[in-house]
């Protein structure tokens, strides 16, 4: 499904089930030894992604620990990201010669919990969604608002290690399926140049919610690679399948 919105600079791997059986590296079982058997899955899958993803660059398997701040930490030379949500699983990766930082997030296409907006929002934001509601009201902005924040997040930590709350960043949602984020703390130095914005593409499908950054190297801080091709964001009929909007900020999963 994300592979919609991503140029072909990277490789992407998603799924809509579980793969509960994938081998997992010692180091990596030693991670979830006490997780609950939800935890388990996510992460077992989502290393299967990974590893899948991996070999689509021509690399071999290789284990996938969390840093400090839950961080993946990808084999040497590879930038990536990885998200999931319930009933979706995904990762994103690139080679570090042709891509700076990666930046991915799924949502369920569904109203955020009561009182989650107005903590993730910024008064901009709040009238901005108040705007796309009435205009578009087959999307739920509120959590889309909230997913491209997640995935300006995760594009923002592997550059500058450092934590971005909510309202470090003012993100704009363009109906066409593009958004932009104008970071309002200082950046990190990005070949030569201050970072101090994102641009990225978003998707409804299946009834789900995903967002994409990936800053190219060699390019403009915020400037996007084009995809090849591309399709315009459509929303499914498909159930909707819940998922706590409050859930603690990590890039990894």
């Amino acid at each position: 499904m994300i592979k919609e919105i991503l140029p072909s600079s990277v490789v992407a791997v998603d799924t809509f089930d579980d793969i509960p059986h994938a081998m997992l590296f010692p180091e990596e079982e030693v991670v979830i030894e006490r997780s609950v058997e939800k935890r388990r899955k996510e992460f077992i899958t989502a290393r299967a992604c990974a590893r899948r993803a991996l070999g689509l660059l021509g690399r071999p398997p290789a284990p996938i620990l969390p840093g400090p701040r839950g961080e993946p930490r990808w084999p040497m030379g590879v930038v990536g990201s990885i998200t999931h949500c319930a009933g979706y699983r995904g990762v994103v990766l690139g080679e570090s010669t042709g891509v700076v930082t990666i930046g991915i997030d799924a949502e369920p296409d569904e109203e955020l919990p009561f009182g989650v907006l107005e903590a993730i929002a910024l008064p901009a934001e709040l009238a901005q969604v108040d705007r796309l509601r009435a205009a578009h009201p087959e999307v739920c902005w509120d959590r889309l608002l909230f997913c491209a924040k997640e995935a300006v997040y995760k594009a923002w930590f592997p550059l500058t290690n450092r934590w971005l709350s909510f309202e470090n960043a003012l993100v704009t949602l363009d109906p066409a399926g593009t958004f932009s984020a104008r970071l309002l703390v200082p950046g990190a130095m990005v070949e030569g140049q201050v970072l101090k914005s994102f641009t990225g593409r978003w998707l409804a499908r299946r009834g789900l919610l995903a967002t994409a950054i990936v800053r190219a190297a060699g390019r403009r801080p915020g400037h996007l690679q084009e995809a090849t091709q591309w399709s315009a964001p459509s929303k499914s009929a498909a159930n909707r399948t819940a998922d706590s909007g409050d859930r603690s900020r990590t890039t990894s999963l």
